[in-house]
Order: structure tokens, then C-alpha cells, then sequence
């Protein structure tokens, strides 16, 4: 959206093809929303200190479907916004799959063609769940935005901040949270003694922590989800989210034969001006495995429209 609209403001032609929403991972599956359910979850800590202040609170329940369904309202403004930002700054937009023919065409699913000079791709990343047996009965941070109904029970695997801000959010909204990871402790690659502060408070505040601890696979019962865990512990949940990281989003978009590099984790290798082996060819954002951020992804967009128009 960013390279879109700097690089027309500079008086190029720009189409941009998308085949479901405008926003990016951010807006429509990521940080966005997920703040609006962390601020949904605390609620349930304000309300109980709030009576050390002299308030007095009749008794308070939640409904999960109520907040999806404003979730929703406040996401589908948001990417009005962008839209219309596209095509107020003269973008051609085609929601549509698209994917690339050579280094100089595109083609979008209803089979039209189109030629470009330059071809950008900013296709982000996509979770990733672990090839387990089972692993078909585990839901990702996409479903987690539109989930029926709260579980009572559930499991989060992984050790990062999405799985960490995920056990929190359900726990405060009255879910029995597990959380398992593999390392030695959550967080990874953040201070150490936040690490351990912030393990602390969500044990404190019940989350179930288990570290060294992994899925070796999932089985269906008649009451919910078993997992079949390392430290020979077998579990039922009704819910198992796997946040264990995110892959470039680089499947099925044509670019295998074309020349273009890929990295150990399938990222879109490109140099230091977002530019790929094919010259013509350009990627950016978290499809290239470098530092996946919203803000990153954005300045490298504009950068990309700075450089080349």
C-alpha cells in the first residue's frame, strides 16, 4: 500500500493486486485486532481492583461474539481506509490473486494480463505449524480472530510474544490456559530478566507454563483435543493454537522458474535496494526475512518507490 501510493505520487502507473483484504498482516490478522481483544482482556483485572477504589460493580460477564463482531467493524473501516487511499493517490486496484508470468508480466486469476517495468512483491508471511500428526485439529493467530465461541480449555504452543500475548489474552478472558514451549524459557532473544519477570506475572496471573515441553502430536476425543506432549504428559484441551513463528509467504506466486533466489526459510533473497537476482523484480516486507515489523515493511516500501521512481 505504501510503495503503491509513493511510487504514484511520483507519477508512475500503479496496479496493485490483492486477493483478500487491504492492510497487511497488521490490520487485518495481526496487531491491530489483536490489541483490541488484549484490551478486552484486561478488563476482567481492572474490574476486580477496581473495588480497592471504592467502586462498587454489579456482578459483570463477558461475550465473546459481541466483541468479534465490533472487532470486525473497526478492521472492515480500517481497510475502507486503505483502499480508498489507493485509489485516491490514482492506483489501479484489482482484488484478485496474482502471480507472475516473467520478469515484465503478471496474471491475475480471472486470467487478464497486464506488463509492468517494475513488478514488487509484498505478499508478507503466514504462520507456521509444525509437521505433527494431528496437526490439522490445531488453529493458527488467523483463526484466533474468528473463533464461534471462547474454549474453556486451551493450549498455546510456542514461546514468542504472539503465543505469550495470546495465553494472556485468554486467561483474562476466563480461559484455563497452558502454555508449552520447547527452550528453556519464553521470549527468546529479549532481555533476560524481563524474560523471567514477564514468565512470573503470567504464572501469577494463571497461565500454566511449561518449558522444555513440546507436541509430539494431536488426537481427537470425545470431549476435546488430547495432546501428546515430550514430558510424557497427555492433556485435553478444546482449543490448541500453535504460534511457533512465520514463514515468507512465497507459495504458488510463479516465481520458482523465473531466476528469482530464495533463503534457508524460503524468504525472497534481495540485496540492500529490495531488489531480487531478476532486475526487473523487487520484494519487501516480511516476504523477505529480515526484520518482519509493520514499520519496517512500510519504509521499505517507500524506499522502494523513492529508489526506482
Amino acid at each position: 500500500v505504501r510503495a503503491g501510493r509513493i511510487a504514484a505520487g511520483y507519477g508512475a502507473k500503479v496496479m496493485v493486486a490483492e486477493e483478500y483484504r487491504f492492510g497487511g498482516t497488521c490490520v487485518i490478522r495481526g496487531c491491530v485486532p489483536k490489541k483490541l481483544l488484549v484490551y478486552a482482556s484486561h478488563f476482567h483485572h481492572d474490574i476486580a481492583d477496581a473495588a480497592g477504589f471504592g467502586w462498587s460493580i454489579p456482578s459483570s460477564s463477558f461475550d465473546w461474539p459481541t466483541l468479534i463482531a465490533n472487532k470486525d467493524k473497526e478492521i472492515a473501516r480500517l481497510e475502507a481506509a486503505y483502499r480508498n487511499t489507493l485509489k485516491t493517490a490514482g492506483v489501479t486496484v484489482h482484488d484478485a490473486r496474482a502471480v507472475v508470468v516473467d520478469a515484465h508480466r503478471v496474471r491475475l486469476a480471472d486470467g487478464q494480463e497486464f506488463s509492468a517495468k517494475h513488478i514488487l512483491i509484498a505478499t508478507g508471511g503466514r504462520p507456521f505449524v509444525p509437521d505433527i500428526p494431528g496437526a490439522e485439529l490445531a488453529v493458527t493467530s488467523n483463526e484466533m480472530f474468528h473463533l464461534d465461541a471462547l474454549p474453556k480449555r486451551a493450549l498455546v504452543v510456542g514461546g514468542g510474544y504472539i503465543a505469550s500475548e495470546f495465553a494472556c489474552i485468554l486467561n483474562g478472558l476466563g480461559v484455563k490456559v497452558s502454555q508449552y514451549y520447547r527452550g528453556a524459557q519464553i521470549l527468546r532473544g529479549f532481555d533476560d530478566e524481563a524474560r523471567g519477570h514477564v514468565a512470573n506475572a503470567m504464572q501469577a496471573g494463571g497461565v500454566n507454563i511449561h518449558c522444555g515441553t513440546d507436541v509430539m502430536r494431536l488426537e481427537k476425543t470425545a470431549g476435546g483435543i488430547r495432546a501428546v506432549a515430550t514430558d510424557g504428559t497427555e492433556r485435553e484441551f478444546d482449543l490448541v493454537l500453535y504460534a511457533t513463528g512465520r514463514r515468507p509467504n512465497v507459495a504458488g506466486l510463479g516465481l520458482e522458474g523465473l531466476g528469482v533466489g530464495f533463503g534457508r526459510e524460503g524468504q525472497i533473497v534481495v540485496d540492500k535496494f529490495s531488489q531480487t537476482a531478476v532486475p526487473s523484480i523487487f520484494a519487501v516486507g516480511d516476504v523477505t526475512g529480515r526484520i518482519n515489523l509493520t514499520p519496517v515493511a512500510i519504509r521499505e516500501g517507500h524506499a522502494f518507490a523513492d529508489t526506482v521512481f
